[in-house]
Protein backbone atom coordinates (compact mmCIF):
# COMPACT_ATOMS: atom_id res chain seq x y z
CA UNK A 1 0.00 0.00 0.00
CA UNK A 2 1.31 3.45 -0.92
CA UNK A 3 1.68 5.92 1.95
CA UNK A 4 1.39 9.62 1.22
CA UNK A 5 1.71 12.82 3.24
CA UNK A 6 -0.74 15.47 2.04
CA UNK A 7 -1.03 19.10 3.04
CA UNK A 8 -4.11 21.02 1.95
CA UNK A 9 -3.14 24.41 0.54
CA UNK A 10 -6.81 25.27 0.05
CA UNK A 11 -10.01 23.29 0.45
CA UNK A 12 -9.66 22.14 -3.16
CA UNK A 13 -5.87 21.95 -3.67
CA UNK A 14 -3.29 19.86 -1.86
CA UNK A 15 0.37 18.93 -2.11
CA UNK A 16 1.39 15.29 -1.59
CA UNK A 17 4.66 13.43 -1.12
CA UNK A 18 4.96 9.65 -1.21
CA UNK A 19 6.66 8.57 2.02
CA UNK A 20 8.82 5.54 2.62
CA UNK A 21 8.71 5.63 6.41
CA UNK A 22 7.46 7.66 9.36
CA UNK A 23 10.47 8.26 11.60
CA UNK A 24 8.88 10.18 14.48
CA UNK A 25 5.43 11.19 15.75
CA UNK A 26 4.50 12.81 19.06
CA UNK A 27 2.55 15.66 20.58
CA UNK A 28 4.82 18.00 22.52
CA UNK A 29 2.07 19.62 24.56
CA UNK A 30 2.26 22.56 22.17
CA UNK A 31 1.99 21.00 18.73
CA UNK A 32 2.05 17.72 16.82
CA UNK A 33 5.55 16.92 15.52
CA UNK A 34 6.16 14.41 12.72
CA UNK A 35 9.21 13.42 10.70
CA UNK A 36 8.88 11.38 7.51
CA UNK A 37 11.30 9.97 4.96
CA UNK A 38 10.72 10.06 1.22
CA UNK A 39 12.61 9.27 -1.98
CA UNK A 40 11.94 12.59 -3.68
CA UNK A 41 12.53 15.09 -0.87
CA UNK A 42 14.47 13.09 1.70
CA UNK A 43 13.46 13.54 5.32
CA UNK A 44 10.94 16.23 6.14
CA UNK A 45 9.43 17.85 9.23
CA UNK A 46 5.79 18.76 9.74
CA UNK A 47 4.18 20.64 12.64
CA UNK A 48 0.45 20.21 13.17
CA UNK A 49 0.31 18.73 9.67
CA UNK A 50 2.01 21.67 7.95
CA UNK A 51 5.26 21.32 6.03
CA UNK A 52 8.18 23.03 7.75
CA UNK A 53 11.15 21.81 5.73
CA UNK A 54 12.50 19.03 3.58
CA UNK A 55 16.12 17.95 3.17
CA UNK A 56 15.79 18.55 -0.56
CA UNK A 57 14.86 22.24 -0.61
CA UNK A 58 15.50 23.66 2.88
CA UNK A 59 18.67 25.40 1.63
CA UNK A 60 16.56 27.83 -0.39
CA UNK A 61 14.58 29.07 2.59
CA UNK A 62 17.54 29.27 4.96
CA UNK A 63 19.82 30.98 2.43
CA UNK A 64 17.24 33.67 1.80
CA UNK A 65 16.13 34.33 5.36
CA UNK A 66 19.74 34.64 6.59
CA UNK A 67 22.07 35.87 3.84
CA UNK A 68 19.84 38.63 2.46
CA UNK A 69 19.72 40.58 5.75
CA UNK A 70 23.33 39.80 6.69
CA UNK A 71 24.56 41.03 3.29
CA UNK A 72 22.48 44.19 3.68
CA UNK A 73 23.84 44.70 7.19
CA UNK A 74 27.43 44.23 6.04
CA UNK A 75 26.86 46.74 3.23
CA UNK A 76 25.76 49.64 5.34
CA UNK A 77 26.89 49.43 8.92
CA UNK A 78 29.71 48.45 11.20
CA UNK A 79 28.76 46.98 14.58
CA UNK A 80 28.80 49.70 17.22
CA UNK A 81 31.36 47.94 19.40
CA UNK A 82 33.45 46.66 16.44
CA UNK A 83 33.19 43.15 17.88
CA UNK A 84 30.66 41.68 15.48
CA UNK A 85 26.92 41.74 15.14
CA UNK A 86 24.35 40.47 17.63
CA UNK A 87 21.49 38.39 16.18
CA UNK A 88 18.17 37.27 17.62
CA UNK A 89 16.43 34.26 16.07
CA UNK A 90 12.78 33.72 16.95
CA UNK A 91 11.61 30.20 16.15
CA UNK A 92 14.17 28.42 13.97
CA UNK A 93 14.06 25.20 16.00
CA UNK A 94 15.06 23.12 12.98
CA UNK A 95 18.53 24.67 13.13
CA UNK A 96 18.84 25.74 9.49
CA UNK A 97 19.05 29.48 10.20
CA UNK A 98 21.51 28.83 13.03
CA UNK A 99 23.66 26.78 10.64
CA UNK A 100 23.82 29.58 8.08
CA UNK A 101 24.56 32.27 10.68
CA UNK A 102 27.37 30.16 12.13
CA UNK A 103 29.09 30.11 8.76
CA UNK A 104 30.12 33.71 9.45
CA UNK A 105 33.13 34.09 11.71
CA UNK A 106 33.11 35.70 15.15
CA UNK A 107 34.30 39.03 13.79
CA UNK A 108 31.08 39.22 11.80
CA UNK A 109 28.50 37.45 13.98
CA UNK A 110 29.50 37.46 17.65
CA UNK A 111 26.25 36.42 19.37
CA UNK A 112 23.18 34.39 18.35
CA UNK A 113 20.25 34.24 20.75
CA UNK A 114 17.59 31.74 19.66
CA UNK A 115 14.14 31.75 21.22
CA UNK A 116 12.12 28.59 20.52
CA UNK A 117 8.85 27.85 22.27
CA UNK A 118 9.03 24.07 21.82
CA UNK A 119 12.13 22.28 23.11
CA UNK A 120 11.03 18.98 21.58
CA UNK A 121 11.35 20.45 18.07
CA UNK A 122 15.05 21.05 18.66
CA UNK A 123 15.58 17.57 20.12
CA UNK A 124 13.77 15.89 17.23
CA UNK A 125 15.68 17.85 14.60
CA UNK A 126 19.01 17.06 16.23
CA UNK A 127 18.18 13.36 16.01
CA UNK A 128 16.43 13.10 12.67
CA UNK A 129 17.51 16.19 10.68
CA UNK A 130 21.24 16.59 11.40
CA UNK A 131 21.67 18.30 8.02
CA UNK A 132 20.02 21.41 9.48
CA UNK A 133 20.43 20.94 13.25
CA UNK A 134 24.22 20.81 13.11
CA UNK A 135 25.38 24.07 14.74
CA UNK A 136 23.54 24.30 18.04
CA UNK A 137 26.80 23.57 19.88
CA UNK A 138 28.51 26.68 18.48
CA UNK A 139 29.57 28.74 21.54
CA UNK A 140 27.91 31.85 20.12
CA UNK A 141 24.47 30.18 20.23
CA UNK A 142 22.30 30.70 23.31
CA UNK A 143 18.96 28.86 23.24
CA UNK A 144 16.02 30.17 25.25
CA UNK A 145 13.00 27.88 25.43
CA UNK A 146 10.19 30.37 25.84
CA UNK A 147 7.62 32.46 24.00
CA UNK A 148 9.35 34.79 21.54
CA UNK A 149 6.65 37.43 22.00
CA UNK A 150 7.38 37.65 25.73
CA UNK A 151 11.16 37.44 25.27
CA UNK A 152 11.45 40.39 22.91
CA UNK A 153 9.33 42.65 25.14
CA UNK A 154 12.19 42.94 27.64
CA UNK A 155 14.89 43.80 25.08
CA UNK A 156 15.90 47.29 23.99
CA UNK A 157 18.65 48.44 21.61
CA UNK A 158 20.30 45.01 21.85
CA UNK A 159 20.26 43.30 18.43
CA UNK A 160 21.59 44.33 15.04
CA UNK A 161 19.42 41.71 13.32
CA UNK A 162 16.22 39.90 14.27
CA UNK A 163 15.17 36.93 12.14
CA UNK A 164 11.59 35.76 12.71
CA UNK A 165 11.66 32.17 11.46
CA UNK A 166 8.18 31.30 12.63
CA UNK A 167 5.45 28.87 11.72
CA UNK A 168 2.30 30.11 9.97
CA UNK A 169 0.10 32.75 11.71
CA UNK A 170 -1.94 30.23 13.67
CA UNK A 171 -1.35 28.12 16.76
CA UNK A 172 2.03 28.76 18.46
CA UNK A 173 3.11 31.25 15.78
CA UNK A 174 0.04 33.48 15.83
CA UNK A 175 1.45 36.10 18.20
CA UNK A 176 4.49 36.62 15.99
CA UNK A 177 2.35 38.31 13.31
CA UNK A 178 0.81 41.01 15.54
CA UNK A 179 1.60 44.72 15.56
CA UNK A 180 2.67 44.59 19.21
CA UNK A 181 5.34 42.04 18.36
CA UNK A 182 6.75 44.07 15.46
CA UNK A 183 6.84 47.18 17.67
CA UNK A 184 8.76 45.24 20.31
CA UNK A 185 11.20 44.05 17.65
CA UNK A 186 11.74 47.66 16.60
CA UNK A 187 12.62 48.58 20.18
CA UNK A 188 14.95 45.58 20.55
CA UNK A 189 16.99 46.61 17.50
CA UNK A 190 19.99 48.92 17.44
CA UNK A 191 19.88 52.23 15.57
CA UNK A 192 20.59 50.57 12.20
CA UNK A 193 18.85 47.30 13.02
CA UNK A 194 17.12 44.99 10.54
CA UNK A 195 14.23 42.59 11.01
CA UNK A 196 13.45 39.82 8.53
CA UNK A 197 10.46 37.50 8.71
CA UNK A 198 8.93 34.70 6.69
CA UNK A 199 6.10 36.53 4.99
CA UNK A 200 3.82 33.74 3.72
CA UNK A 201 2.76 33.16 0.10
CA UNK A 202 0.87 35.69 -2.05
CA UNK A 203 -0.75 33.10 -4.30
CA UNK A 204 -3.71 31.47 -2.53
CA UNK A 205 -6.32 33.85 -1.17
CA UNK A 206 -6.14 32.95 2.53
CA UNK A 207 -2.34 33.06 2.47
CA UNK A 208 -2.38 36.38 0.63
CA UNK A 209 -4.68 37.90 3.25
CA UNK A 210 -2.34 36.75 6.03
CA UNK A 211 0.60 38.20 4.10
CA UNK A 212 -1.15 41.54 3.66
CA UNK A 213 -2.07 41.68 7.35
CA UNK A 214 1.54 41.13 8.40
CA UNK A 215 2.86 43.61 5.85
CA UNK A 216 0.47 46.34 6.99
CA UNK A 217 1.59 45.95 10.59
CA UNK A 218 5.28 45.98 9.67
CA UNK A 219 4.87 49.09 7.49
CA UNK A 220 3.24 50.82 10.45
CA UNK A 221 6.19 49.89 12.69
CA UNK A 222 9.29 50.48 10.49
CA UNK A 223 10.35 53.40 8.26
CA UNK A 224 11.80 51.01 5.67
CA UNK A 225 9.75 47.97 4.71
CA UNK A 226 10.31 45.87 1.60
CA UNK A 227 9.35 42.37 0.48
CA UNK A 228 11.44 39.83 -1.42
CA UNK A 229 10.76 36.40 -2.84
CA UNK A 230 12.08 32.90 -3.47
CA UNK A 231 10.88 29.73 -5.14
CA UNK A 232 10.49 26.93 -2.59
CA UNK A 233 8.88 23.84 -4.18
CA UNK A 234 7.32 22.30 -1.06
CA UNK A 235 5.72 25.49 0.31
CA UNK A 236 2.18 26.48 -0.75
CA UNK A 237 2.21 27.43 -4.45
CA UNK A 238 6.02 27.35 -4.45
CA UNK A 239 6.06 31.16 -4.40
CA UNK A 240 7.24 32.39 -1.01
CA UNK A 241 7.82 35.85 0.39
CA UNK A 242 10.07 37.32 3.05
CA UNK A 243 9.71 40.68 4.76
CA UNK A 244 12.67 43.05 5.16
CA UNK A 245 12.20 45.87 7.67
CA UNK A 246 14.82 48.31 8.87
CA UNK A 247 15.35 51.52 10.80
CA UNK A 248 17.90 52.94 8.35
CA UNK A 249 19.32 50.37 5.91
CA UNK A 250 17.66 49.98 2.52
CA UNK A 251 18.22 46.48 1.08
CA UNK A 252 18.85 47.76 -2.47
CA UNK A 253 19.80 51.46 -2.31
CA UNK A 254 22.44 50.81 0.36
CA UNK A 255 23.55 47.43 -0.94
CA UNK A 256 27.28 46.88 -1.53
CA UNK A 257 27.74 43.37 -2.98
CA UNK A 258 31.50 43.54 -2.69
CA UNK A 259 31.39 43.40 1.10
CA UNK A 260 29.53 40.09 1.18
CA UNK A 261 31.38 38.59 -1.80
CA UNK A 262 34.72 39.30 -0.12
CA UNK A 263 33.84 36.75 2.57
CA UNK A 264 34.06 33.90 0.05
CA UNK A 265 31.05 32.00 1.39
CA UNK A 266 29.75 29.28 -0.92
CA UNK A 267 25.96 29.11 -1.01
CA UNK A 268 23.64 26.93 -3.06
CA UNK A 269 20.89 29.49 -3.69
CA UNK A 270 21.81 33.00 -2.57
CA UNK A 271 24.15 35.29 -4.49
CA UNK A 272 24.42 39.06 -4.66
CA UNK A 273 22.83 39.31 -8.12
CA UNK A 274 19.90 37.29 -6.82
CA UNK A 275 19.78 39.59 -3.78
CA UNK A 276 18.88 42.54 -5.97
CA UNK A 277 16.57 40.56 -8.22
CA UNK A 278 14.61 39.02 -5.34
CA UNK A 279 13.15 42.44 -4.51
CA UNK A 280 11.73 42.79 -8.05
CA UNK A 281 8.23 41.43 -7.47
CA UNK A 282 5.48 40.38 -9.90
CA UNK A 283 2.77 42.95 -10.51
CA UNK A 284 0.10 40.98 -8.69
CA UNK A 285 2.25 40.90 -5.55
CA UNK A 286 3.04 44.62 -5.80
CA UNK A 287 -0.68 45.32 -6.05
CA UNK A 288 -1.44 43.23 -2.95
CA UNK A 289 1.22 45.12 -0.99
CA UNK A 290 0.09 48.56 -2.15
CA UNK A 291 -3.46 47.80 -1.00
CA UNK A 292 -2.29 47.84 2.62
CA UNK A 293 0.57 50.34 2.53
Amino acid sequence: MDLWFSEYHTKTARFSIKITKQLFSDYSGIQQIDVFDSKEFGRFLTLDGFMMLTERDEFIYHDMIVHVPVAAMLSAAEPVDKKGYSVLLIGAGDGGAVRELCRYDCNCIRKIDMVEIDELVVKVCKEFLPQTACSFDDPRVNIHYQDGLKFVRSRENEYDLIIVDSTDPLGPGEGLFKKEFYGNCFNALTAQGIMVNQHESPFYQDDAVAMQRAHKRIVESFPISRVYQAHIPTYPSGHWLFGFASKKIHPIDDFNPGRWNSLGLKTRYYNTNLHKGAFALPNYVEELLKEVE
